[in-house]
């Protein structure tokens, strides 16, 4: 992890593992963000943190799929 700040407009994270020669440093709260957005890269690195709707559906689809895995 190297102290880079992350290039995402109003993102003050300065502990980035990412990079593109494109879009430049992303932290991986923003890179989480960005897999549960609905935006392309370049729209989505414009807008600020915290102004997306979210398309989380792991609780709905928790319910669906039910882990089988048994803790001893």
């Amino acid at each position: 992890m190297s102290v880079m700040a992350c290039d995402r407009v109003g993102c003050e994270n300065i502990m980035c593992d990412r990079y593109s020669y494109i879009y430049g440093h992303i932290c991986n709260n923003c890179f989480e963000e960005l897999l549960l957005s609905d935006l392309d890269i370049p729209t989505f690195m414009d807008i600020k943190k915290r102004e997306l709707p979210l398309f989380d559906k792991r609780k709905e689809y928790e319910k669906i799929f039910v882990s089988t895995d048994i803790e001893p």
